[in-house]
């Protein structure tokens, strides 16, 4: 008989009555359709969007809210919650429409909260939490919320509602204000007390939560490594933590710890905890010994470990045979695999030629690479670009592999449509990299549009794609050819040019400096461009000169009018110029170095030519070269390269 109104509510068309019964004031029949709704719902997520749309949901809220009903129905009413909490994400998102997360937190901070209610409030609690769009702002809006968790999870607490509260503060760490709320709360030492419990399920949340506190953040990280623990500090924990007998998750977590203290900024690159355990520890994690999903997560983590020093990047591609294991990982079905085994190829090949050439002689590799451009996995995509990013950086790669591959083809084709920004940062960024004066893709990528694009992407709203953008056509311009220089100009325009010498960014400003320097850098195409665009070239040299740049800025324009001077054989373009002329005297006798040579190389250059030493005398470049002669050392070689301008005065023609 107990079974026939469990088969009746499970027919949607005739369970009315039998819903009806949960809204009943008589305990026994409400208690009688909770047990039948609890045992419906376990394991079917079809069963648990039927009670959902029956409108269920609130009614369940009601029952377990109201501490005048029987604890045993409120109890069933929390199994109930929590069972649907394990549903589809779409059912989640009901759960938290009807406020559920405000009533559980509600009972669990609680202190006449019954324990098992208490505990089985916490575990929904915990399962919602795990979502991205769950509202952990309830929990961070009152660090006393925090606090009142820890007290919950105490050490006379039972072994679930620990692990629920440990694992219920992994995904509270988004923001760096939420890992700080954390560590005021003080979780730290909560933390610490489960990483030495012996207990796995205990164990790895916490370094979970540990790891999510430190990333990116040094203010949190300092204080992880000066806290103690029983007379032992977190971090000997952590490197304890890291033995081959420890559990495989946990050597994982707590190489990610350590991985991220390091990266915060509070573990140096050459700490032995860094080099001699954690970094051998996800090399070894990589190899085929492990799981998949091990050797990806230990992967991406090794990739972020790495990323920025070349010591380590040097250590971790000769240790484990870590190189043959990426390779091995790279041919995994998974995404995340050929993600974590990319990226982590594109950190070891970011500064060191020969693992770059140790990479790219794996036997399929730039094919693997090519097949990742095209995955249906955005973040595969990325990650195998970065990957091609790094191998960029060689010189022999881009005449010998990228060209048999004619790899600038696949890159050109990320760019249709509409890549992320991300994406976009790293394409183009290897798309500099193709377009260097030795690289053999330069004219197939000139003939199939590259141009337009390039000058399309320094109109961009991002600052790192309008640097990209310049640095390209820069590295275009380089010993390019005359059409070459041409079709740069009418294409980027001289309104442009002057806008990005503008730019808020200044490495956005030195690379256009840098592309005007290579548009004029030969006799014949500086007298072509100044006959055609000289008003506009002097007018963006003046706009850096009068600029608030620094010295480093200003050399670059130092060098544009040097360039001019030297090639300009027709007209006197930079004598023309007072305000040049007038920099060129104030630089002369500035405190900065760089300018200083940078101004003596551009009155060689105007000496060059006859007829001009009387109005540099006139304008006061003479008295400004002696000035500066006694300013400089007497043993150094800029002291003589003085001197014989100071000399050229006296011998000139026209003196």
């Amino acid at each position: 008989m107990a079974l026939e109104p469990f088969a009746c509510f499970m027919d949607v068309e005739n369970s009315r009555s039998y819903i009806d019964e949960l809204y009943s004031e008589d305990t026994y029949k409400c208690q009688e359709a909770i047990v039948c709704l609890k045992n419906a719902v376990i394991g079917s997520n079809k069963k648990k969007g039927s009670v959902i749309s029956q409108g269920i949901v609130p009614r369940l809220i009601a029952l377990l809210r109201d501490d005048t009903k029987d604890p045993n129905l409120r109890l069933d009413a929390a199994i109930v919650i929590g069972s649907l909490a394990k549903g589809t994400e779409s059912q989640v998102h009901s759960l938290i429409y009807y406020e559920t997360v405000q009533v559980l937190l509600s009972i669990v901070l609680n202190s006449g909260t019954d324990r098992r209610l208490m505990e089985t409030c916490l575990g929904a609690l915990k399962t919602i939490l795990q979502y991205p769009f769950a509202p952990i702002e309830l929990l961070h809006c009152n660090i006393g919320n925090l606090v009142r968790l820890i007290q919950l999870a105490s050490p006379d607490s039972s072994i679930q509602c620990q692990v629920y509260v440990a694992n219920i503060f992994v995904p509270l760490c988004h923001s760096s204000h939420q890992q700080k709320n954390l560590c005021q709360a003080n979780v730290i030492p909560f933390l610490a007390r489960l990483m030495i419990s012996q207990l796995t399920i205990l164990q790895v949340p916490a370094l979970k939560c540990l790891a999510a506190m430190c990333f990116t953040n040094k203010y949190v990280s300092d204080i992880v490594c000066m806290t103690c623990h029983e007379e032992r500090s977190i971090l000997d924990i952590l490197t304890g933590l890291l033995s081959r007998t420890r559990d495989v998750q946990i050597q994982l977590s707590a190489s990610r710890c350590l991985t991220y203290l390091h990266r915060s900024g509070s573990l140096r690159a050459d700490d032995y905890r860094i080099v001699y355990k954690t970094l051998p520890s996800l090399a070894r994690l990589c190899s085929e010994d492990f799981d998949e999903e091990t050797r990806a997560t230990a992967a991406e983590t090794l990739a972020y470990l790495a990323e920025i020093d070349s010591e380590l990047q040097r250590l971790a591609a000769i240790s484990h045979h870590l190189i043959c294991s990426l390779a091995n990982l790279i041919r995994c079905p998974s995404p995340l695999s050929r993600q974590g085994a990319f990226r982590c190829f594109a950190s070891l090949a970011a500064n060191d030629e020969d693992i770059r050439k140790r990479i790219i002689e794996m036997d399929g590799l730039m094919e693997e690479v090519l097949n990742g451009l095209k995955d249906t996995c955005p973040e595969v995509r990325l990650s195998a670009v970065r990957c091609l990013h790094s191998l960029s950086r060689s010189v022999q790669l881009l005449r010998t592999t990228f060209q048999d591959h004619s790899v600038w083809r696949p890159l050109m084709d990320l760019l249709v449509g509409e890549p992320s920004l991300e994406l976009l940062t790293v394409v183009t960024s290897t798309i500099c990299n193709l377009l260097l004066e030795f690289s053999p893709a330069k004219e197939p990528m000139l003939d199939s549009g590259a141009v337009e694009m390039l000058c399309e992407l320094t109109k961009h709203s991002d600052p790192a794609l309008r640097l990209n953008g310049s640095w390209a056509l820069m590295n275009m311009a380089f010993q390019a050819e005359q059409k070459v220089k041409s079709k740069i100009i009418d294409t980027l325009g001289t309104d442009r040019i002057f806008q990005l010498l503008s730019d808020a960014d200044e490495r956005v400003i030195m690379k256009t400096l840098g592309l005007l320097r290579n548009l004029l850098s030969n006799t014949l195409h500086i007298e072509n461009i100044m006959s055609e665009h000289s008003s506009e070239v002097l007018r963006a040299v003046n706009l850096v000169l009068d600029g608030p740049h620094p010295p480093e800025v200003k050399e670059q324009a130092l060098i544009i009018i040097s360039n001019i001077t030297a090639g300009a054989r027709d007209k006197d373009y930079v004598m023309e110029d007072e305000n040049i002329i007038k920099k060129i005297r104030e630089f002369l006798v500035v405190s900065d170095n760089k300018l200083q040579m940078g101004a003596v190389f551009v009155v060689r250059n105007l000496m060059e030519k006859g007829g001009r030493q009387k109005m540099l005398r006139e304008s006061g470049i003479l008295e400004n070269l002696e000035q500066l002669l006694h300013m400089t050392p007497r043993d150094s070689q800029f002291y003589e390269d003085i001197r014989q301008e100071i000399l050229r005065f006296d011998f000139a023609d026209d003196h």
